[in-house]
């Protein structure tokens, strides 16, 4: 049996359901919250110089941006294909394999590939204050751009990290000159760049949208980020919580041409959308409650109202059986309990090692999520929570906040 067959077997015994294994992603700069359950031993499993492990990548068939030592496939997804011998292969191999198949005509057609992902990002700290690129000024180093949604569950959060206060843009009362002061002396001082910005407190089990081009700097909130199919960033400040960052870090995501130039990184700044009067009314996501369909089903939106991302929490009562119906090829992270997933037993982990295969991630199909997933709560006491994040086909996705 070549590569293909052997792709379509596992595709075909999963009923057009591919089960995932973890894919664990280091950072550099900051340092872990410890709240991704993943064991307390094996946050620096990548080695000490790499820093600690402060992301799950889900879904994804993309390399992480991390510097001359990142592993060829970092960040990228395995599919499991079986689960005694452990054998496993790409999720970008199943994609390409499988092409419309699994992630349908219109995506197929339009990107060639599964255009999104999502994840849990995981820090005890804030970030720094910075911004995606968009489009056409990623497309100058050969990369996507990157819209992010961010949602906050609870599941994953009992505790809330140092600072639990997301900054967004800058207040409107900011002046050009007064950024690109901070962007000028990012070598020589602390600018306090998010003195000029406007932050808000999170609560849980809500979200926002962002756009790429918007400066943010996010809490120190374990939070689910449903996103564009890239890693690309420009860090605007300098100094975080007393974390200095390196220069590289504002200007590794500008062309050779470019480099260190005050006036081309203020460009890449949407200045309209960074320092908008109303930004709280325009991308804060409260969930939306869908129609309940079924007994025992509880579905909301938690990623909306954009044009490349979507995300939606979906609740099965203790004891109940659903038919989980989509209009979209999406994943799926079980966070809370455990069942049955379609062919799969599902759970969410409690503590997984760095290596462990996991029951609680799963890349449904187009056809497979139409015809729907039988999903059944196996607990008598507790809920089986789990959150989908979709490209931008789908279209039962609420267009307006």
């Amino acid at each position: 049996m070549n590569t293909k067959e052997y792709i379509a077997s596992v595709f075909e015994k999963g009923q057009g359901v591919l089960q995932l294994i973890p894919s664990w992603v280091p950072r550099g700069f900051n340092e872990p919250g410890k709240r991704l359950r993943l064991h307390p031993d094996d946050y620096f499993a990548f080695g000490m110089d790499r820093g600690g492990i402060c992301e799950r990548w889900l879904g994804s068939v993309t390399v992480a941006l991390n510097g001359p030592k990142t592993l060829p496939t970092e960040g990228m997804s395995y599919v499991l294909a079986n689960p005694e011998t452990g054998e496993r292969f790409l999720f970008a191999e199943a994609v390409e394999t499988l092409g419309e198949e699994i992630i349908g005509e219109e995506l197929y057609k339009k990107y060639g590939t599964w255009p999104t992902f999502a994840k849990l990002f995981d820090y005890e700290r804030p970030l720094f204050h910075h911004l995606h690129l968009t489009e056409e000024k990623a497309n100058k180093i050969g990369r996507h751009g990157k819209p992010e949604a961010y949602y906050f569950p609870v599941q994953y959060n009992a505790y809330l990290g140092r600072f639990p206060v997301t900054y967004f843009g800058f207040d409107p009362s900011v002046t050009r000159e007064q950024v690109k002061s901070c962007i000028a002396h990012y070598e020589e001082f602390d600018t306090r760049i998010t003195e000029l910005s406007r932050a808000y407190r999170i609560t849980l089990g809500t979200g926002w949208y962002t756009p790429a081009g918007v400066i943010h700097a996010p809490a120190s909130v374990l939070t689910y980020e449903p996103q564009w199919n890239s890693d690309v960033n420009t860090i605007m400040e300098n100094v975080t919580m007393g974390e200095v960052n390196p220069p590289n870090l504002l200007t590794d995501c500008q062309p050779p041409e470019e480099k260190g130039d005050v006036e081309a990184l203020f460009a890449q700044l949407d200045w309209e959308e960074s320092t908008r009067a109303d930004y709280k009314q325009k991308y804060f996501r409260k969930p939306e409650m869908l129609p309940q369909t079924q007994k025992g089903l509880t579905e909301k939106w938690v990623a909306y109202a954009n044009e490349w991302i979507a995300a939606k929490e979906v609740t099965v009562a203790p004891g109940a059986s659903v038919l989980l119906k989509d209009a979209a090829c999406y994943c799926a992270l079980v966070v809370q309990g455990y069942g049955t997933f379609g062919a799969y037993n599902c759970e969410a982990p409690g503590v997984l090692r760095f290596t462990d295969l996991s029951g609680d991630e799963f890349f449904v199909s187009q056809n497979a999520a139409g015809k729907g997933i039988a999903i059944t709560n196996e607990s008598k006491y507790e809920p089986l929570v789990i959150l989908q994040n979709f490209a931008n086909n789908n279209p039962e996705v609420p267009k307006e906040a």
